[in-house]
């Protein structure tokens, strides 16, 4: 499934498909276990759709609740400056060897 066809569902069709989806990934992943399953990679398949969903589904959940979908990051406080080796720790250090 595509994301961009994901986007025009409502938020209960998600629902639904995220419990379908659940329930393929737990049944493909028993199958895998008990070796009845022929293609393993609807395994991944499954999961990530299911995480695309699940993705939909919280993105939704926070517009709804007025926050921004994608929070700025916060400004990092600058580095210091790291100290340099001074002439007696690499004596001892050369000594040490």
């Amino acid at each position: 499934m595509k994301a961009k066809d994901l986007r025009e569902r409502s938020p209960e069709d998600l629902k639904e498909l995220d419990k379908s989806l659940a329930k393929d990934t737990f049944t493909a992943r028993f199958k895998n276990f008990t070796n009845r399953l022929d293609d393993t990679s609807t395994i991944n398949k499954t999961k990530r759709d299911l995480a695309r969903v699940k993705t939909l589904l919280r993105q939704a959940e926070l517009l709804v609740a007025g926050a921004p979908a994608a929070p700025a990051k916060a400004a990092a406080a600058p580095k210091a400056p790291k100290a340099k080796k001074t002439a007696a720790k690499k004596a001892s250090k050369s000594e040490a060897k």
